[in-house]
């Protein structure tokens, strides 16, 4: 399995997102209660968001992100996806 930090930067249109809130933050417990998401909020300055998902590889972490429902809406602007090496932390189990 591999981790990976995704960075959420958030488009122009917080109407039309915040409409879609629910149902994004709704999947994202869904795939947290299945051990796949570790981690996920929103910044402070509400200009995007930071999740951790723990998946076998990149195409399997795609399928994921193309599944929440803030990709069909189109409400970020940029997802930034980076291989997460996490060395320290009390959930680590490996």
């Amino acid at each position: 399995m591999a981790r990976f930090a995704v960075e959420l930067v958030f488009g122009p249109d917080s109407e039309k997102r915040l409409a879609v809130r629910p149902a994004h933050r709704e999947y994202i417990a869904s795939l947290a209660e299945k051990g796949v998401v570790l981690a996920a909020g929103p910044y402070a300055d509400d200009t995007g968001a930071l999740i951790i998902y723990e998946v076998a590889d990149e195409a399997s972490l795609k399928e994921i992100l193309s599944a929440d429902p803030y990709t069909p809406a189109n409400v970020v602007t940029k997802w930034e996806i980076r291989v997460w090496n996490a060395l320290l932390g009390s959930w680590l189990t490996d």
